[in-house]
């Protein structure tokens, strides 16, 4: 059976989804706002060390929702500028923004239109944690990176394993391809609160393998300069995941170690 095919609204159906969702997360001890406000610090280890120091670099979070990590890298010393299609998203992220007393820009906008939204260069191009799956072609994306980072400038991604899309979430079977396909969910709820009532359930999402990934970076002249694959999620996705740290999942001693998450970074030349 051949995968389903977005509709032409499929954006607007994603952005309606994400929109009526923001209230909600704000809200939810996921991602714990007013522990942000009193000082926590939303970045995971894995990524602190590996983006190494940011201090007085220009950094650009593309599709940053709520903006968190956003203002994470900013008071590592970061200026920081973020990017999201949902005008809720960017709306609550510069009200946090404000509350929080850091400066940082926030921009609403397509992802694909980032280089004439902006208007600047980066040190810095961060996204990931489930920001890949929403775009149906990972070569303009790419394209785009490379248009706004800075000669010698870097791409850092941590993404979820392109792996991890074959499995059902209740369990470890096979129920997707691990190849290129389209996905249509009809989710109320929200993964920070599965039981909040909302209206706009249906969105759009896109599987891409680890191939495409890594040729759409290449193909955009980047060079890749470290690649790693990681044992743990941020969140019990399966029931047999074992927290093993603050923001840390791994299968149980005597289950095979499979990767779960992956990291990179890629270079502009100079």
């Amino acid at each position: 059976m051949s995968p389903p095919a977005p509709p032409p609204n499929y954006l607007d159906l994603n952005r309606a989804m994400w929109d009526e969702r923001v209230p909600i997360h704000i809200r939810s001890a996921l991602y714990d706002v007013e522990g942000f406000k009193a000082g926590r610090d939303p970045l995971r280890p894995f990524e602190i060390e590996e983006m190494g120091p940011v201090e007085n670099r220009e950094l650009v979070h593309l599709q940053c929702h709520l903006g968190i990590d956003t203002l994470g890298w900013a008071r590592r010393g970061a200026r920081v500028t973020g990017l999201d299609f949902s005008g809720p998203a960017i709306e609550a992220a510069t009200r946090l923004a404000a509350e929080t007393g850091i400066d940082a820009r926030f921009v609403r906008g397509d992802v694909l239109a980032a280089p004439d939204l902006l208007n600047a260069r980066y040190d810095i191009v961060y996204t990931g944690l489930g920001a890949l799956l929403w775009l149906p072609d990972l070569k303009p994306w790419a394209e785009v990176v490379a248009r706004l980072l800075n000669p010698g400038g870097q791409l850092y991604l941590s993404e979820f394993h392109p792996l991890t899309g074959v499995f059902a979430d209740a369990d470890l079977s096979v129920v997707g391809s691990y190849f290129h396909e389209a996905r249509s969910y009809t989710e109320p709820g929200s993964y920070a609160d599965p039981g909040a009532a909302t209206e706009h359930n249906v969105s759009w999402e896109w599987q891409h393998p680890l191939a495409d990934i890594l040729q759409a970076i290449l193909g955009a002249g980047l060079v890749l300069d470290w690649y790693a694959e990681h044992d743990f999620m941020l969140f019990p996705r399966w029931p047999s995941l074992e927290r093993t740290g603050v923001d840390t999942f791994r299968f149980p001693d005597g289950h095979p170690r499979l990767p779960l998450m992956l990291s990179l970074r890629a270079r502009k030349p100079a």
